[in-house]
């Protein structure tokens, strides 16, 4: 897995515009989704057993979405401290097939005050290696102080 680089988390990287360090898993494995599917206590058959994937209509097994919403997690918390992360949501577009690539960006679209802080809303996304967007995220994180751009909510 290829980590993000540890970044500074101040009035000067949290402007709109500012990428967060990519990640990129190159291949999650049906052992990574067996791990994740014990530890999560999600042992759906979709995940695990590749003839009741295909009965459900599936090519083969997949990763659990959650597992994938959790690497658009880590791009935020490798650019900002996780005491900072004050929300994370996902869409699930796409299912992910175990075996597969998956690449998770991150893009500061504003900055804007809200409940007495500083927030940079973050755009999310993690696509396949094929391109195919397979989740789509927003983040809001605490940061320092505002930048050219910024409003008050």
């Amino acid at each position: 897995m290829t980590a993000p680089a540890a970044a500074v988390l101040d009035v000067f990287t949290a402007r709109p515009g500012t990428e967060l360090p990519a990640l990129t898993v190159p291949e999650i494995t049906a052992g990574t989704v067996a791990q994740y599917a014990h530890a999560s206590g999600d042992g759906n058959p979709v995940h695990l057993d590749p003839a009741a994937a295909r009965e459900a209509g599936l090519p083969g097994t997949i990763v659990h979405g959650m597992f994938t919403m959790a690497l658009l997690g880590r791009v935020v918390t490798g650019w900002a401290p996780q005491s900072r992360l004050r929300s994370l949501k996902a869409a699930f577009v796409a299912p992910v097939p175990v075996g597969t690539a998956v690449t998770c960006t991150g893009t500061v679209t504003d900055v804007v005050t809200a409940d007495g802080e500083w927030h940079a809303h973050v755009r999310l996304a993690a696509r396949r290696g094929d391109g195919v967007l397979v989740v789509r995220g927003r983040a809001v994180v605490a940061v320092d102080g505002h930048t050219d751009g910024a409003t008050r909510a």
